[in-house]
């Protein structure tokens, strides 16, 4: 983001999602206080606040009825936002670049986790999914015990349990550093070590103690806001907007998964009751007639970029902690990550040059 805006001469503003961080309008998150936190009124949120920052920008500098020109920017979930802010406020902005995007929402989504043990790799795929078959057989036996290897006692579900061992791999490649991850489990399982122990010393610390309580559906039911630990309540609102517009459930696949077959539809419906409240469901194909899914309908250009990770050509490598610069010089595959960069600059410098044409003046990154 700070290359692109050093670049075009613009400014960055960023936003805060209603309800995270320090945005929440009530004191308690309770479902019927969660009502109001949505795709949908998020978007309603940037589009007011761009009509007040440009006013705002438009009295600093004595100006009138002067417009910038907007770009939207996200990864993943606010890449989606991004996308569906063109589509919904095409006035408001002159394009959108959409990282890593999740435009279309999916109720059953094994593809998740067919597309970790691509990116991981024959070797350590298959150690991860040793690792999952010993959790199992463990939690048959000694569930405490296993449970303790990893510091995650207080997860009383044991499918909370294996949801956490499965989204501590998922990080590993999302997120730009699969070598911490796979490196000492391939060495543990071809040298006869033990393999829980390596990888519960990987999730330990990589994954800190408040972050694995947070998968604990106990946990998750608590309504008060903890200003200590904001990834705490995070945890509670994104699971609303899983339960509610976007399922995203990331089940196992029926065959060769990484993932427990116990994290299946039925253990992600049963947690959305269990927080939420019995009349709580995602509504997957509401969102995707509301949004048109991957049918989105926008002049699009798709940039691939093979295999990089989740984000990369924004967030660079790795994206703990967040670097604005984006650094790619760590990545996998750095040269795939500046193709697609370059490819990134040159639509956004069409779209710019298209949008001042009609008399818009500086560029907000938004």
């Amino acid at each position: 983001m700070a290359v692109l805006a050093k670049k075009f001469g613009a400014a960055i503003v960023s936003l805060e999602h209603r309800y995270y961080g320090k945005s929440s309008p009530f004191k308690e998150l309770t479902t019927h206080n969660l009502q109001y936190l949505s795709s949908k009124q998020a978007l309603f949120d940037l589009a007011v606040f761009r009509n007040y920052y440009q006013e705002l920008t438009n009295k600093k500098q004595n100006l009138s009825n002067y417009e910038n020109s907007w770009f939207v920017f996200g990864v993943s979930y606010p890449g989606a936002l991004s996308a569906w802010f063109r589509l919904k406020f095409p006035h408001l902005t002159c394009g959108s670049l959409a990282s890593s995007a999740v435009v279309l929402a999916i109720y059953n989504f094994p593809d998740f986790d067919r597309q970790i043990g691509v990116s991981a790799g024959p070797a350590c795929k298959k150690a991860l999914q040793e690792v999952t078959r010993l959790a199992e057989e463990g939690l048959s036996t000694s569930a405490n015990a296993v449970k303790s290897l990893f510091g995650a006692e207080k997860l009383n579900n044991d499918g909370d349990f294996l949801y956490l061992l499965a989204d501590a791999a998922v990080m590993a490649f999302q997120y730009g550093y699969p070598d911490v991850l796979c490196s000492p489990l391939v060495e543990a399982n071809s040298s006869g070590k033990d393999l829980m122990v390596a990888y519960a010393d990987y999730v330990k610390n990589y994954i800190s103690d408040g972050s694995v309580e947070s998968y604990g559906q106990q946990f998750l039911k608590k309504t008060t806001i903890d200003a200590d630990s904001n990834e705490v309540t995070s945890s509670r609102l994104w699971w609303y907007q899983v339960c509610t517009e976007f399922a995203y459930f990331q089940v196992s696949p029926s065959n060769d998964s990484i993932r427990s077959s116990k994290v299946d539809t039925k253990y992600h419906l049963d947690l959305c009751k269990n927080v939420f409240g019995k009349d709580v469901y995602p509504e997957v194909d509401i969102t995707n007639v509301y949004y048109g899914g991957t049918s989105i309908a926008v002049p699009s250009n798709l940039i691939t970029c093979h295999n990089c990770g989740h984000g990369v050509d924004l967030r660079g490598c790795p994206q703990s902690p967040s670097r604005i610069e984006g650094d790619a010089s760590d990545c996998a595959s750095p040269d795939v990550v500046h193709k697609a960069r370059q490819q990134m600059v040159e639509h956004i410098d069409l779209w710019l040059s298209q949008c001042q044409d009609q008399d818009h003046g500086g560029i907000f990154l938004v």
